[in-house]
């Protein structure tokens, strides 16, 4: 039995509404859904506390077309709409795994979930409840990066850990040229610099002005999220 202990005892994990598709064209695949609830409880059995940040493209990807010339502010509560939905998918799935789960919305929906406010949502963590942030940051044009990079620093998050479908930040694509190497870490300006496009800028420059590390792994490597965790070489760690 190791005794070793996880690096980091508070993450807000930023989950795009496309990982939740699995192989399908658009909505939730129930198998992809149930592996990433379990990454996450393996986690939370060590102590650590998960608030998550979900997006809304896989929802929102179905009804795209008919926003082209859409009011663009309509378009993004759209967005943030879908991410209400997925959020209560992914909180129903970890209330069956055994955990307990709360969804806060920043958009006022009371009779489906609660609203996000901060002295509560840090209540929920200090009880191990993981918190599942919807609805961005409640605001048109800021985007779901930003609304992780946000809450992040609002619940006091040591890293924000951006799941995704690569194992890190490479030199190129990986699919695309063999060469490519992944980085194991960087600094904020050196991600600026090689325009590495790892967030959208208003969230990156929020996390480096909050001296709040980004970390960028593969949610689909089996025990990623754990190896991330215990503080092991896995994905690319983007620090001030």
């Amino acid at each position: 039995m190791s005794d070793r202990q996880p690096v980091y005892k508070r993450i807000l994990l930023k989950l795009s509404g496309e990982a939740l598709m699995g192989d399908d064209q658009f909505g939730i695949n129930r198998d992809t859904i149930v592996r990433i609830v379990d990454e996450v409880a393996e986690v939370t059995r060590l102590g650590v506390e998960v608030a998550v940040v979900i997006g809304g493209g896989n929802i929102f990807r179905g009804v795209a077309g008919g926003s082209v010339g859409m009011d663009r502010a309509t378009a993004d509560y759209m967005g943030m709409l879908a991410t209400v939905m997925n959020a209560l998918a992914l909180g129903d799935t970890m209330n069956k795994a055994g955990l307990t789960a709360r969804v806060m919305s920043a958009i006022a929906i009371e009779q489906v979930v609660e609203p996000y406010v901060r002295p509560k949502a840090l209540q929920y963590l200090e009880e191990g409840k993981v918190v599942i942030f919807a609805a961005g940051t409640g605001n048109p044009f800021f985007t779901t990066d930003t609304a992780a990079a946000l809450r992040g620093a609002e619940i006091g998050a040591q890293i924000v850990l951006k799941a995704t479908k690569v194992d890190g930040v490479y030199t190129a694509d990986p699919k695309k040229d063999s060469t490519a190497t992944r980085y194991t870490k960087l600094s904020f300006d050196e991600a600026i610099a090689r325009n590495l496009g790892i967030m959208d800028a208003t969230a990156f420059a929020l996390c480096r002005d909050q001296k709040l590390p980004v970390k960028v792994f593969s949610i689909f490597k089996h025990g990623g999220l754990k190896r991330v965790v215990m503080g092991e070489d896995e994905g690319t760690l983007v620090y001030a």
